[in-house]
């Protein structure tokens, strides 16, 4: 679908002060402490060394703590359904209350062929990339339906958009993303459906997803040696974003945007503060 980015200003970044935010994966987490949001951040790896993956929770945790906010961690398997119904009673007890942001930022991403692509790698990716953003939203929601106010913001790829073809102009890692891009575009389709159901609550649900792609430390790390980093947009652009949806209107609804097309109609600045 095309996103309608609309012409509403932005409040300043001090009306998001004090309040407390549910954040899975940590690219945005250190940006919210910085204008004075509470936060906690959930994921599998407590600390360095516990697994393969980059980062830590006690990391990212001993940054937000330099900001002078509330901070909490929840450690949990997200693809585990059992683990994750109790991140969000685990938060608001960290936090001291409901959530009033909530950023689905985890993902898993699997790159292979779809011809020999098997069935547990496929459960795992639409498990983490649907089904975890879905049961979180729920569990925020009577918090936020209660106050009338929320927002709820599902990070996407722009992998999720349908290929052009024939021919078909295919990046690198090409068809290999397909897999990924289904449970994204899924998730899309899920942030479109929420956001028409919420509407009027004051409940803001929307995604948004990179031009082309982001190379996050993960991304790197699986496929840097194939993609071309010079169309490669920076994690301050995305985060900026990000953080522009945290505080929208209640007119913004069910939109699955792109990064770079709302800093530019929305006028974001990129510069670490923000207007």
């Amino acid at each position: 679908m095309t996103p309608t980015y609309g012409t509403s200003p932005l409040p300043p970044l001090e009306t998001l002060r004090g309040r407390r935010a549910l954040v899975t994966g940590a690219a945005l987490a250190e940006r919210l402490a910085a204008v004075g949001v509470d936060v906690v951040v959930t994921g599998r790896t407590e600390h360095a060394g516990d697994s393969g993956l980059y980062g830590s929770l006690a990391e990212v945790a001993e940054r937000i703590a330099r900001h002078g906010v509330r901070v909490g961690t929840v450690v949990a398997d997200l693809t585990d359904p059992e683990q994750r119904t109790g991140i969000v009673p685990s938060a608001e007890e960290l936090l001291g209350g409901p959530i009033d942001l909530l950023v689905n930022n985890a993902a898993a991403a699997i790159y292979q062929p779809l011809a020999d692509y098997p069935l547990h790698r496929r459960h795992l990716v639409f498990e983490a990339n649907v089904h975890v953003p879905l049961d979180l939203v729920q569990a925020v929601l009577p918090g936020m339906l209660a106050r009338g106010e929320g927002w709820i913001v599902n990070v996407s790829s722009a992998t999720a958009r349908l290929r052009q073809g024939p021919p078909f102009v295919l990046v690198p890692p090409g068809t290999a993303m397909s897999v990924y891009g289904a449970s994204t575009a899924a998730l899309n389709r899920l942030t479109n459906g929420l956001g028409a159901e919420l509407l009027g609550t004051g409940v803001r649900v929307n995604g948004v997803e990179p031009r082309f792609g982001v190379l996050t430390e993960g991304a790197d790390a699986l496929v840097g040696e194939l993609i071309d980093t010079a169309v490669m947009e920076s994690m301050a652009e995305m985060v900026e974003a990000i953080l522009a949806l945290c505080r929208c209107s209640a007119e913004v609804a069910g939109q699955a945007m792109v990064s770079l097309d709302l800093i530019d109609h929305w006028k974001v600045p990129v510069n670490g503060t923000g207007p």
